[in-house]
């Protein structure tokens, strides 16, 4: 089983993936396919994502049981921890103050906070 999830993706894009995969949820392809096809839809959804990002994951045989790959601009990133693949977050704002009883500066959004 594989997944795909795209966010800001152009329609040419979504479109070549619900021509192979069941699109549950705006955004969201579900399939079972093999290692090759993952792998060559993968490819599209790498050249084609222009401004937006995307995450695939499959059924694997390792500790977790699936493996995942990213592309485009996100806050979330993929780090290894003793073979171990984890989501590091990246801070929303990075002139955010480090002390968290300081108040964010002026004009910022902190419902990410």
């Amino acid at each position: 089983m594989l997944v795909i999830v795209v966010e800001n993706a152009p329609p040419r894009l979504r479109g070549r993936l619900a021509v192979w995969l069941l699109e549950l949820r705006a955004g969201v392809y579900v399939g079972t396919y093999s290692r090759r096809t993952r792998e060559r839809l993968w490819q599209d959804v790498v050249n084609n994502i222009d401004q937006g990002s995307a995450v695939i994951a499959w059924a694997a045989p390792n500790d977790a049981g699936f493996s995942f790959e990213t592309c485009g601009a996100n806050r979330r990133l993929p780090v290894d921890y003793d073979g171990f693949r984890l989501i590091s977050f990246m801070p929303p704002f990075p002139d955010w103050p480090d002390e968290p009883d300081q108040p964010p500066p002026p004009g910022t959004p902190t419902e990410h906070r």
